[in-house]
């Protein structure tokens, strides 16, 4: 009996299913022809799927606001798309084109935002919400937007100190602020307590303290984020739970106060079998608040979502060409594809992340058990995880084969270029440090012979594929 790859897949998943399916012996993604592109553009290559990010934008706004009215909920919901998920012009383009709000990361993103409204792709009533640290650059260029008229920009507190940073530099400017509540991690993570964020027991002091008597500061959003994600566990509703308690004592003082942040996102298929019931959640967290809040006599606050991954995460691939097979003992057989995975996938690299890894051809074929190694000579450059106990399993091929093998990672829209600096993009828009090149003359002395500047915002933009700045 022939057992192929087809037969594998059949038998252990619902296949085809959304976004994948077969055409003439050739895997199809998101319905586009995978081989076409590959007998256009060759390989290896990066693909994104726009009309996937307004599906994913629309469903969440669908599923909310059925919700929403439901319950007779009676505050409003707000999708954020997370600039630096992917911050590439036909990204975000795609992504404004369905009337996102905005969250922002970094200094270079309010660069970014004054591109977009130069450009006439968003205007100033536009809801931004400023995450991050406050480096005294993002802070000067934050209050620059506000006093330019982006009457919706909130300025999340990252810590108790910036609050003093932005009264120094705002003057008597008013301005509308957010306190990010720390969360505690899970219980596997290297640190008990996020190092972003205020803690929760300091909050409401600070706020009676420091923000309840100024005219020009008006609290208006308790954030928090779970690095995780949005899941039906024990510790998401633990740290949720936490979060909406502080909310409501915190209205209870501060009748500005009209927003609740769901920080951290829904998760995006990783493996054919992902099932995860997103209308339930949903439904639970905003019953969760308005019970809370109807329990409490207080009104219920307007829900932001922040989501990057969940965004564009679905709709990218990235497609390789195994050049080589290499038996290197009795169980260990190597494919090495034409690129570096560390270079392509950093996450699957750097943080384990999964995705859904599939052959674009020889379906036909038996299937044996695989690791992928890229072509650097550096010996972490292998993938070698997948659902079936910790092994990948693909087509078998013959060296003698007219037709290579081609390999397919899909599902990586989010975070893989900025992490891997296609171009030299970063993570963020936090640009390159300055390098500064130290020597010794003759005689011993030291002496700096070369200064290369950090990167600007015009040099990041001409990568990302958006238009020159103008001053």
């Amino acid at each position: 009996m022939k057992n192929t790859y087809f037969d594998l897949i059949e038998q252990s998943y619902y296949f085809p299913q959304e976004g994948f399916d077969l055409h003439h012996n050739f895997l199809t993604f998101q319905g586009v022809s995978i081989k076409y592109l590959i007998e256009k553009y060759g390989t290896p290559f990066r693909l994104i799927y726009l009309p996937k990010i307004g599906d994913q934008i629309k469903k969440s706004r669908n599923l909310f606001n059925r919700a929403i009215k439901k319950i007779d909920y009676k505050g409003k919901y707000y999708y954020c798309y997370c600039t630096k998920c992917n911050h590439f012009s036909h990204v975000i383009n795609e992504a404004l084109k369905h009337n996102v709000n905005i969250e922002t990361s970094s200094a270079f993103d309010i660069d970014l935002i004054l591109n977009l409204y130069r450009d006439g792709k968003i205007a100033k009533d536009r809801k931004i919400i400023h995450n991050g640290y406050k480096t005294n650059d993002y802070l000067n260029k934050i209050l620059k937007l506000q006093q330019a008229g982006f009457i919706n920009s909130t300025i999340v507190l990252d810590s108790i100190n910036e609050l003093e940073r932005i009264e120094k530099k705002a003057g008597k400017t008013k301005v509308n602020i957010g306190i990010r509540m720390a969360i505690n991690e899970e219980s596997q993570s290297s640190y008990y307590t996020s190092r972003l964020g205020i803690r929760n027991t300091e909050i409401l002091d600070f706020y009676t303290k420091h923000i309840k008597d100024k005219k020009n500061i008006e609290l208006k959003m308790l954030h928090f984020f779970v690095d995780s994600g949005i899941k039906d566990s024990l510790y998401y509703w633990g740290e949720f739970q936490k979060a909406l308690k502080l909310y409501i004592d915190l209205k209870k003082q501060c009748d500005s106060l009209d927003s609740f942040n769901l920080g951290g996102g829904f998760p995006i298929r990783n493996h054919l079998g992902f099932e995860y019931d997103y209308e339930y959640m949903i439904k639970e967290i905003i019953t969760n608040i308005k019970d809370a809040c109807d329990k409490e006599n207080v009104r219920e606050p307007d829900i932001y979502t922040e989501f990057g991954r969940y965004t564009v995460g679905e709709s990218g691939a990235i497609i390789f060409e195994v050049l080589d097979q290499k038996q290197q003992n009795d169980t260990e057989c190597w494919y090495i594809i034409n690129n570096s995975l560390m270079n392509t996938i950093p996450d699957a690299w750097s943080i384990f992340e999964k995705f859904i890894l599939l052959p674009i051809n020889k379906w036909d074929n038996e299937y044996k058990r695989i690791n992928i190694g890229g072509i650097s000579c550096d010996h972490s450059d292998y993938y070698n995880s997948e659902d079936f106990n910790q092994e990948v399993l693909l087509p078998a091929y013959k060296d003698t084969d007219k037709e290579p093998l081609y390999l397919g990672f899909f599902h990586t829209g989010a975070y893989q270029d900025a992490i891997s600096g296609y171009g030299g993009i970063k993570h963020c828009l936090i640009p390159s440090p300055k390098h500064v090149i130290i020597d010794r003359d003759e005689k011993g002395n030291f002496f700096d012979y070369e200064y290369r500047p950090e990167q600007s915002a015009e040099e990041m933009f001409k990568i990302l594929g958006y238009s020159n700045q103008k001053e």
